[in-house]
């Protein structure tokens, strides 16, 4: 495609192209039109206008996927990534590419009389644009995959907190679903603070757990022995009567661990452990 009508009409009428696409971006009624600054819409578009042309002279015809289009799919999954963080739509990223259809196509038009040629010329083009435009509705997605997974990862974090309630006593209070993902999560971050903090007890607070189901059971004792295997023992917390209920019924056996009705029946079982009390006023 090194020789196309195309490439010709692009080192012809750059600038002009550059101003129309442009300028059809910021008439664009998308959404996201005012979050991209005229000097840097202009840049990216210059960019990749310029890698296009490059794509054109070294392409052998064997589609977007070959080497002589890599750069232009690099400064493409660069823009579609950094859209993704900002908000932009799939559709919205994609036109960055399919609007600038609209000056390529006119410039072909007025270059090129021969009906057969200009149709052939139109479709090479249309393909390539529209094969790019779905590359960036790919990396686009995946951008926002990324994103989510790694709001879900941090939102793990913030949810299973791990407390210093006294000297070498920890606690974790959990709120909602129980999941391995989940207990994975718990069990790193306690397992983390006993050794940063040398706790020999930890209080695993289940009082927000709205069900106890035999998988939950399961990662509790699993999360319980990985503890005592770093030297600290668990007292498990917030055993409301319909949990106690729920974990009779299923048969499920909690070996020797501690359970208590409450997270403070835990904490002064706790204090009681290490041979302290305290006092109604509050001193120990």
């Amino acid at each position: 495609m090194a020789n196309s009508a195309l490439l010709d009409v692009i080192e012809q009428h750059e600038s002009e192209i550059l101003d129309e696409w442009t300028a059809l971006q910021q008439r664009s009624k998308s959404s996201a039109t005012g979050m991209i600054g005229a000097e840097q819409r202009r840049r990216e578009s210059a960019d990749f206008l310029r890698h296009v042309v490059t794509g054109l002279q070294k392409d052998s015809g064997d589609g977007i996927e070959a080497p002589a289009w890599d750069s232009a799919r690099d400064l493409l999954g660069d823009l579609s990534r950094s859209r993704a963080r900002q908000g932009f739509t799939p559709s919205e990223t994609a036109m960055f590419v399919l609007s600038l259809k609209q000056p390529l196509f006119d410039r072909l038009s007025s270059s090129l009389k021969d009906a057969p040629t200009l149709a052939r010329e139109l479709w090479d083009a249309s393909r390539l644009l529209d094969g790019l435009g779905l590359y960036t509705t790919e990396v686009h997605q995946k951008g926002r995959e990324d994103v989510i997974r790694r709001q879900q990862q941090e939102l793990l974090e913030l949810s299973t907190p791990v407390i210093r309630l006294w000297d070498g006593i920890l606690a974790v209070p959990l709120i909602g679903t129980l999941d391995s993902a989940r207990t994975q999560v718990v069990m790193e971050s306690l397992l983390s603070q006993i050794v940063t903090t040398g706790a020999s007890i930890a209080v695993i607070d289940i009082t927000g757990v709205p069900t106890v189901d035999t998988l939950v059971a399961q990662h509790l004792l699993k999360t319980v022995s990985a503890a005592r295997l770093m030297g600290a023992d668990c007292i498990i917390s917030g055993i409301r009567p319909q949990i106690a209920q729920t974990i009779v019924h299923l048969g499920v056996d909690l070996g020797d661990v501690t359970t208590k009705a409450s997270l403070a029946e835990a904490f002064r079982h706790a204090l009681a452990i290490k041979g302290l009390h305290v006092q109604a006023d509050g001193r120990e």
